[in-house]
């Protein structure tokens, strides 16, 4: 247990910072979801749509530091190429 006051501080902050994080991490799967399921409905315009959606949340998580950079860059990536599948 934190004793001095700096320290009671500091595990204040990063529960406010890990609740933060938690919120983010939970919108971007649920954006991410939503393109899977569309993909998996074979619905074309649904999943360009979530897609939209999706990647600004990605990559916006990446700049919050709450996902590694070249992480959301992959996932963004893979989306992209499963919806354009879609499409052909």
């Amino acid at each position: 247990m934190a004793n001095t006051s700096s320290a009671k501080k500091a595990t204040r902050k990063i529960a406010r910072r890990a609740a933060v994080n938690k919120n983010r991490r939970s919108r971007v799967r649920s954006y991410v979801r939503k393109v899977e399921e569309a993909l998996a409905a074979g619905d074309k315009a649904a999943a360009v749509e979530a897609f939209k959606a999706a990647e600004p949340e990605l990559m916006r998580a990446a700049t919050k530091g709450v996902v590694h950079k070249n992480t959301a860059s992959r996932k963004v990536s893979r989306l992209a190429q499963r919806v354009k599948t879609l499409s052909a």
